[in-house]
């Protein structure tokens, strides 16, 4: 083991010393790469789309290979876009049901509760991982489970970031870690990932992981497995004279991100804060706004906003570096005054410095564009959910009180032996009533967040198949259930409940509308939840 350490400290005083030609060397190669990203997505989006059409091809009573083919998409998908492995996961789930299979059903949990950790939800992860059943699922599951629930807790606890909360989540992320670990076979790819995930979890990262580094320079690794190996390996590097190693793990780990068309990653990000403590603006700027175009395509909403927060520090900085240089063209101008046969030549060069300037000004005015947009996105959401609940507590509380009316009344029916009225009592009580003054309350309030639903939803729609509200009516069944996912309740299992119909109607409802629709598949959808609230940023 010593003549191991001595080896690999041998190797990485080589890697210091020609650290700094390699990291510009590489970064050149990672812009590049980010110019021509599109080649790696087209190539995962025809794998993608061959699983789709063999998908197409399997008998609707083959649920067996069904379920095959729906996992690898769930793969492909993973920490690729949220959305659509979601969709995959929740038909895993379907299936899994069917056959009635427990180790399915617990290995569909398992993923489901990996895209939610990935997506930034950790409450839902919570809830969805405490649904497992590791007992029924093979030893390489039980790893799959012990290491999510170790990560969703390093996770929290880096969201916490507190001397309160942050040393119990470690504390329990360690547990499960020491879970995988006994379960872990000798010298494997899941036994050094956890170690390593050990060292940074507990703080041990004074020297650079042998298990990390044993995983980069002996293992046949997949572009993600090198990307995840190279971004924790960077964690060791932490102090100022590491810098240059640090920035090119990095470096490797974002390529190879890029390369996996892994859009669920972390490298860009870090590498581009890295650059910034550097001094290296520009560059910082590039992969941190590619960062944020990642994390924004996948559905990453916690790591969206935190980048989100970083991109406007960035482009001011650059902005005071252009103010300093446009004060430097002026004192040049006023110096070549003085040579007169330089003048000309003067004259040039500041036009093409301030052409330059404008196309970098026209630059960050589109993303400052493109930031607001996404502002104005979180506060419509945020419009949405303050008229809701609003609504609902002002329900909630008419309902207590008719609920204290109700016991009230028992009670002193009751007192008096009044038996006989109590069932005339209850018979007072029309249920189908209170539904439909629910149901007339949500439609009020819907309009009145979306004015023009009814009208942009029928323009997706033949004339003929328009479905208009009758003259006592705000909003029809069908209305009603897209109004709904433009609520972002998409679940059928949730709007059948919320409708009191059975899951089946309610999928064929909406298969009825769809087949029926001026634009097919996913971009209804996509229609659908592009129609905008009520002028939301004039009310804010």
């Amino acid at each position: 083991m010593r003549k191991l350490l001595l080896a690999l400290f041998l190797v990485f005083c080589y890697f210091n010393i020609f650290a700094s030609a390699r990291t510009d060397s590489l970064l050149a190669v990672l812009k590049s790469e980010i110019a021509h990203r599109k080649i790696y997505d087209d190539q995962k989006e025809t794998q993608i789309n061959k699983l789709r059409t063999l998908l197409s091809h399997v008998a609707a009573t083959d649920i067996l290979s069904q379920y095959k083919i729906d996992s690898k998409l769930y793969e492909e998908y993973k920490v690729y876009q949220f959305d659509s492995a979601y969709v995959y996961t929740r038909k895993l789930e379907s299936i899994s049901h069917l056959l009635n299979d427990p180790v399915k059903i617990n290995d569909t949990k398992i993923k489901y509760g990996f895209i939610l950790l990935s997506a930034g939800m950790f409450n839902e992860s919570f809830n969805c991982l405490s649904q497992v059943n590791i007992h029924v699922v093979n030893d390489s599951t039980k790893i799959e489970y012990y290491t999510l629930k170790a990560r969703l807790y390093s996770d929290l606890a880096n969201y916490n970031a507190n001397k309160y909360f942050t040393p119990g989540d470690n504390a329990l992320s360690l547990k499960y870690i020491d879970s995988a670990l006994r379960l872990c076979k000798k010298d494997s790819y899941d036994q050094y990932v956890t170690r390593s995930n050990q060292q940074i979890t507990s703080g041990d990262i004074s020297q650079p992981s042998i298990y990390l580094i044993k995983l980069l320079k002996y293992y046949p690794l997949t572009y993600h497995q090198r990307a995840m190996a190279a971004t924790g390996l960077s964690f060791f590097y932490t102090r100022p004279e590491q810098a240059e190693e640090r920035r090119y793990l990095l470096e490797v780990a974002a390529i190879n991100d890029i390369r996996s068309s892994t859009k669920e990653t972390l490298a860009a990000f870090k590498l581009g804060e890295q650059l910034y403590k550097e001094g290296d603006v520009n560059d910082a700027y590039l992969l941190i706004e590619y960062a944020l175009s990642d994390a924004q395509y996948y559905g990453a909403r916690l790591r969206e906003i935190k980048i989100a927060a970083v991109l406007p520090t960035v482009a001011a900085t650059i902005n005071i570096n252009m103010e300093k240089e446009k004060s430097r063209l002026v004192i040049y101008l006023l110096l070549m005054l003085v040579v007169v046969l330089l003048i000309v030549a003067i004259s040039f060069i500041v036009f093409i410095q301030l052409k330059k300037l404008k196309v970098k000004e026209n630059i960050i005015r589109d993303k400052n564009a493109q930031l607001e947009k996404t502002n104005d996105k979180l506060l419509e959401d945020a419009h949405i959910k303050e008229e809701y609940i609003g609504y609902f507590f002002n329900l909630i509380s008419t309902y207590i009180l008719k609920l204290e009316k109700i016991k009230r009344n028992v009670e002193k029916k009751v007192f008096t032996k009044r038996y006989e009225d109590l069932l005339i009592s209850m018979n007072e009580i029309n249920i189908k009533k209170e539904r439909d003054s629910l149901f007339y309350t949500f439609d009020h309030v819907f309009i009145k967040i979306f004015p023009k639903f009814v009208i942009q939803f029928n323009s997706l729609l033949k004339k003929e198949d328009q479905i208009w509200p009758k003259e006592n009516e705000v909003l029809t069944t069908d209305l009603r259930i897209f109004a709904l996912m433009r609520l972002g309740i998409n679940d059928n299992e949730t709007v059948a409940a919320i409708l009191e119909y059975s899951v089946n109607t309610i999928y064929v409802y909406k298969m009825r509308i769809k087949a029926k629709a001026l634009v097919q598949g996913d971009e209804f959808d996509n229609r659908i939840m592009d129609i905008k609230a009520v002028d939301v940023l004039n009310k804010v």
